[in-house]
């Protein structure tokens, strides 16, 4: 049984498991179980889903041994797994039996983390983004098309990122009572519907209302992929496996502008829409043939709206969790503030032509991805995540100022070559940030994947979704709202960061 520990509390306290390490609670039940060391021969960090079962189940007899150090505390990194069997007749321990997914077949271990399974997480993950960033060559056209203002077309990205942000309110609950994926395929036919719809809009309103459904549809990918990655991975494994999955769905950001400025040459805006609905269905077909259930019915919670208004109430109240949630949702707003003003300030500021608007977008997809596989390859495992996390942070704030010192001209203007310079030092700086404190929230919610995975998500597209409008309050010649609204964010995820996850407070870390 876990005993509590003296010092200062951490926000929802903290529980001490014998053997060293030391872990945070689960914010409804108390501390968490202490549970047995894996068997030789596991790969580090994977949690089978019989783990995920006795983990909501309730407390099992054992202890993890300390086998690695962050941020100066002692750590495990083995993985979380099932308790023993009880002995059976002959002194004989009986033979635990396998998970047994909704299908009603085993998933086999080598299938649920194997290389297709987290190719399709990583899809699920890159769609919303896909359908965002194909779209942002076609602005300026859009806004010729429909004869709309350039303030009601952004709306066009505000109402998706806003649907993005509510969908996964509903889409995790529903994940954690239901299973994967049965809300997951829902959700992807209704976005290939919608998608279609889209090429058809016969103005800027009905173009506005459906990419509200398309956000609202297109968020069950996101919440239910990281909700998967929490189900088969936990602690220093699943901080890993976001930043392959970051490999993966940031290929989507590099790609996008690039086929959209590309179908830009042979039609119009919307042919655009009708790519995104064939991509869309044929991942719909690629997630009903090949991803499996990876949440078993004995480890699905019960109860309906009630209960799941219960359970995220009962994780905003673990500080360190909202504080980590927080602190990712304004590193995604500054993120966003990029993506909603560099179309017109690349392209109608500095006179870049779509394709080159293209290309440098992906340059600063690439410099995420390779500081995301740095953090993934390299530092997880080295450096405590709060470390690596805190260092993300300072170099947004330093690039966020650097950004709006030159777009004021107080030391003359910077050209286009210095701005992009400065976006793509932001741009790198977020593959530090984003699977850091996915993997740092998450770890604190083993009993609740799906409803911390919506929270996390709805929160980040929310800020995004707020911070998208405000770059363009000052009319389409200037960037330096777009600057002051990254410095902001920047700001105020260190505020969250510091004031709320304390890492020099909080005994557990990774």
């Amino acid at each position: 049984m876990a005993e509590r520990t003296g010092g200062p509390a951490d926000g929802a306290g903290a529980g001490h498991i014998p053997g060293g390490r030391t872990e945070a609670p689960d914010p409804k039940t108390g501390p968490p179980p202490a549970v047995p060391a894996a068997a030789p021969g596991r790969a580090p960090g994977a949690v089978p889903a019989t783990a995920a079962a006795a983990v909501q189940a309730g407390p099992a007899a054992g202890a993890v041994p300390a086998t690695g150090t962050g941020g100066g505390a002692t750590v495990s990194t083995e993985p979380i797994t099932a308790p023993a069997a009880p002995p059976a007749a002959g002194g004989k321990p009986a033979p635990v039996p396998p998970a047994v997914p909704a299908g009603g077949k085993p998933v086999p271990a080598a299938r649920r983390a194997g290389l297709l399974v987290t190719l399709v997480l990583g899809g699920m993950a890159a769609l919303p983004p896909l359908s965002m960033d194909m779209y942002l060559p076609a602005l300026p056209a859009v806004t010729d098309s429909l004869s709309a203002s350039a303030a009601t077309i952004q709306l066009t990205l505000t109402t998706c990122i806003a649907g993005l942000a509510l969908g996964q309110l509903v889409a995790g609950p529903l994940s954690d009572r239901w299973g994967r994926r049965g809300p997951l395929l829902i959700g992807m036919v209704v976005y290939v519907v919608a998608t279609a719809l889209c090429a058809l809009a016969p103005g800027a309103g009905v173009l506005i209302a459906l990419r509200l459904v398309q956000g609202l549809a297109g968020a069950a990918g996101i919440v239910i992929a990281r909700a998967v990655v929490r189900d088969l991975y936990e602690g220093v494994a699943m901080a890993r496996f976001f930043s392959t999955l970051m490999l993966i769905s940031g290929v989507a950001p590099i790609v996008a502008p690039l086929i959209g400025g590309q179908v830009l040459r042979f039609t119009d805006w919307r042919g655009i829409f009708l790519v995104l609905t064939g991509v869309g269905a044929v991942l719909t077909l690629v997630i009903l043939k090949w991803l499996p259930e990876t949440l078993p019915r004995e480890a699905r919670r019960t109860g309906g709206v009630r209960e799941s208004l219960r359970t995220m109430r009962g994780l905003l109240g673990d500080r360190v969790f909202t504080g980590y949630v927080l602190t990712g949702a304004f590193s995604f707003a500054a993120l966003f503030a990029y993506i909603a003003a560099s179309p017109f300030v690349v392209q109608e500021i500095y006179g870049a032509s779509p394709q080159a608007f293209s290309l440098l977008f992906g340059l600063n997809s690439i410099g995420l991805i390779a500081v995301g596989q740095i953090n993934g390859r390299l530092l997880v495992g080295r450096v405590s995540l709060d470390k690596a996390l805190a260092c993300g942070l300072v170099v947004i704030v330093l690039a966020a100022a650097a950004l709006t010192v030159m777009t004021t001209g107080v030391l003359g203007e910077p050209g286009l070559v210095g701005v992009a310079a400065g976006l793509f030092v932001l741009m790198a700086a977020q593959g530090l940030t984003m699977p850091n404190t996915n993997a740092l929230a998450l770890n604190r919610t083993p009993h609740a994947a799906g409803s911390a995975s919506a929270l996390i998500g709805t929160s980040g597209f929310l800020m995004g979704a707020a911070a998208s409008p405000l770059v363009g309050l000052a009319g389409e010649d200037t960037a330096v709202p777009m600057a002051v609204v990254q410095l902001g964010c920047g700001l105020a995820a260190v505020a969250s960061f510091l004031f709320l996850c304390r890492p020099w407070r909080t005994p557990a870390r990774l």
